[in-house]
C-alpha cells in the first residue's frame, strides 16, 4: 500500500523567506497531483553547498506518472502565483517533474520533462534536468521537501559514466562557444563559464559532483598558476 509522503521537519535551507516560498511550492502542488506525487527535493548549489543569497533555487517533483494535460495548466496557474508573490526567491525557482520510472531509469537521459527555468513563470517541456549530473546530486546530497529519502529513488551513478556526461558537457559548451562568442561577451556568462569549466574538471578528477567554490579553489590550486587571477576574478564578479 502506498504511503503518504512525509513532509520534512527541519528547515530545507537558512533563509526564512524561501523556506516559506518551497513550502507553499509542495503544498501546492500535493493539492493538484494528489497521489500522482511520490516526493519534493532540491539539487543543486542548495544541496551541494556553498549556496547565498544569489543562487538559483534548483528542485526535482518525483510523481507516479507523467502529468496530465489538466494537471499541466493547474500546476502553470500555480507557479505564475508564486513567481509574482512578494519573494526574490520566487523568481529563482528552476527544476523539473521526474516520473519516477524515468528518474531511475539512467537510460533515459535527454528526454523531455515538464521543467521551469529561472527567472521563468513557464512550464516548458525540456531535458535540462534530466542528466546523470542531477540524478547523482540528488542521490547523494538531495534535501528531501517531502517524501521519501531521494537515496531511495534512485540507483548509484557510476563514475565513469558520469565522468563521460560531464566531458560531452564540457565539449558541447566549447563548442557553442567557438559558434558564437558574441553571445558570451558580457561579464556574467565569462565569470558563470569560467566557474563552470573549473567545476567540472575538478568533478572529472574525483568521478562526483561538487559546487563551483571548490572546482575554483582546486583549479587555482592545480592547473596552471597563468589561470589564476581569471578564477579569482570571475568567483569575486
Amino acid at each position: 500500500m502506498r504511503t503518504e509522503p512525509v513532509m520534512a521537519a527541519a528547515p530545507p535551507t537558512p533563509y526564512h523567506d524561501l523556506n516559506r516560498v518551497l513550502a507553499d511550492l509542495v503544498s501546492s502542488v500535493q493539492g493538484i497531483v494528489g497521489a500522482n506525487f511520490v516526493g519534493a527535493y532540491l539539487q543543486g548549489s542548495f544541496a551541494i553547498g556553498d549556496f547565498d543569497l544569489h543562487s538559483d533555487v534548483d528542485f526535482v517533483i518525483v510523481i507516479e506518472r507523467d502529468l496530465t494535460s489538466e494537471q499541466v495548466a493547474a500546476l502553470q496557474a500555480i507557479h505564475e502565483r508564486i513567481y509574482g508573490s512578494n519573494s526574490r526567491w520566487a523568481q529563482h525557482l528552476e527544476g523539473s517533474y521526474f516520473p519516477a520510472d524515468v528518474l531511475r531509469d539512467a537510460s533515459q537521459c535527454g528526454g523531455d520533462l515538464w521543467y521551469i527555468d529561472n527567472g521563468s513563470q513557464t512550464l516548458a517541456r525540456s531535458s535540462h534536468c534530466n542528466t546523470l549530473v542531477v540524478r547523482w546530486v540528488l542521490r547523494e546530497s538531495g534535501v528531501a521537501l517531502a517524501g521519501p529519502p531521494p537515496v531511495t529513488l534512485l540507483d548509484p551513478i557510476p563514475a565513469d559514466d558520469l565522468r563521460r556526461e560531464i566531458f560531452e558537457t564540457m565539449n558541447t559548451w566549447g563548442q557553442e562557444i567557438l559558434y558564437d562568442p558574441a553571445k558570451y561577451s558580457n561579464r556574467f556568462y565569462q565569470a558563470y563559464l569560467v566557474l563552470n569549466f573549473c567545476r567540472m574538471l575538478h568533478d572529472l578528477q574525483r568521478g562526483a559532483v561538487g559546487s563551483k567554490l571548490r572546482g575554483a579553489e582546486w583549479a587555482v590550486n592545480h592547473l596552471d598558476p597563468r589561470w589564476a587571477g581569471l578564477i579569482d576574478r570571475s568567483w569575486a564578479r
